[in-house]
C-alpha cells in the first residue's frame, strides 16, 4: 500500500492471545509463589518479553538476515534508526523523482515521524536501509501484506510479505540496479521466511520505471488495484518448488 496510508486511522491492532500471555503469567507465578508484589514484577516483565518476542518473529527476525551478494555488490537490509538516518531518508523523500510517489516531502520530522509510527508498532513493517558494499543507497519497507491495510483492496495469503523501496540517489536509478535489488531482496525474504510463499509489491501504474524493475526481478502482474491514494499495479514473486524449504 501507498506508504503514506500508515496512520493510525489504517493500522490494524494486532494483540497477542490472551491464552499465549497466560502460559508467561502461570510461570511467573510458579516460580515465585505467594508473593504478590513480585509476581506482578516478574508478569510484566514476562508479559513484555512475549511482546518483544512476538515483534521480532513478526519477520522472522529481519535484523539478523545479514548480508547477501549480488551482481553488483554485497547487499544488506539493515533496519533504520529514526535518530540516526532521518536526515539521509529524509533528502531522498524530497528529490522530485521520488516525492511523486511517495508524498513524505517536507522538514524531516516528516520523515522521522513515518519511521517512529512503524518503529513503535509490533514488527509488521520493519523501515530499513538497504547498503551497498556498506553504504547506504536506498530506503526499503519490509511489511507483513496480510497484516496490512492492502488486505482490505486484494486477495491476499497468510505470510504474504510485500515490499516498499526507493533508490535513493538519481546516479543509481535507470541502470538495472533496482532490478537486481529487487530480487536479491525478494530471495531473501523467501529463504528467512519459511511461511512466506508470495512476495507482494503494489507500484502505482504511473511509475512505469518501478512495475519494469519488479518485472525484471521475477515478478508478475496480476491486477489493477484502486487504493486510497494511488491506482497500484498488484505484483506477486511466488515460492517456486525448488525454493521450498
Amino acid at each position: 500500500m501507498n506508504p503514506t496510508d500508515a496512520s493510525a486511522e489504517d493500522t490494524l491492532d494486532l494483540h497477542l492471545p490472551e491464552e499465549f500471555l497466560a502460559l508467561f503469567r502461570t510461570a511467573g507465578n510458579d516460580t515465585l509463589g505467594n508473593d504478590t508484589a513480585a509476581n506482578d514484577t516478574t508478569r510484566d516483565d514476562l508479559a513484555d518479553a512475549a511482546t518483544a518476542r512476538a515483534r521480532e518473529d513478526m519477520l522472522d527476525g529481519l535484523a539478523d538476515w545479514g548480508p547477501t551478494d549480488t551482481p553488483a555488490g554485497v547487499f544488506h537490509l539493515v533496519p533504520a534508526d529514526a535518530e540516526r538516518d532521518v536526515a539521509l531518508i529524509a533528502r531522498w523523500m524530497n528529490d522530485p523523482g521520488v516525492a511523486a510517489y511517495w508524498e513524505l516531502t517536507g522538514p524531516p520530522s516528516v520523515t522521522a515521524d513515518h519511521l517512529r509510527a512503524q518503529l513503535a508498532g509490533d514488527g509488521r513493517s520493519v523501515p530499513c536501509l538497504g547498503t551497498l558494499d556498506g553504504v547506504p543507497m536506498s530506503y526499503w519497507e519490509i511489511y507483513r501484506a496480510d497484516l496490512d491495510p492492502l488486505a482490505r483492496y486484494c486477495p491476499v495469503r497468510p505470510h504474504d510479505t510485500g515490499l516498499h523501496l526507493l533508490v535513493g540517489e538519481g546516479t543509481d536509478r535507470g541502470r538495472g540496479l533496482g532490478t537486481e535489488l529487487i530480487r536479491a531482496v525478494a530471495d531473501l525474504v523467501l529463504a528467512r521466511r519459511p511461511a512466506c510463499t508470495r512476495v507482494l509489491a503494489e507500484p502505482d501504474v504511473r511509475n512505469r520505471p518501478s512495475v519494469a524493475a519488479f518485472l525484471g526481478a521475477g515478478f508478475r502482474p496480476v491486477a489493477e488495484v484502486d487504493l486510497p491514494a494511488k491506482r497500484a499495479a498488484l505484483m506477486v514473486r511466488e515460492r517456486a518448488v525448488r525454493e521450498s524449504p
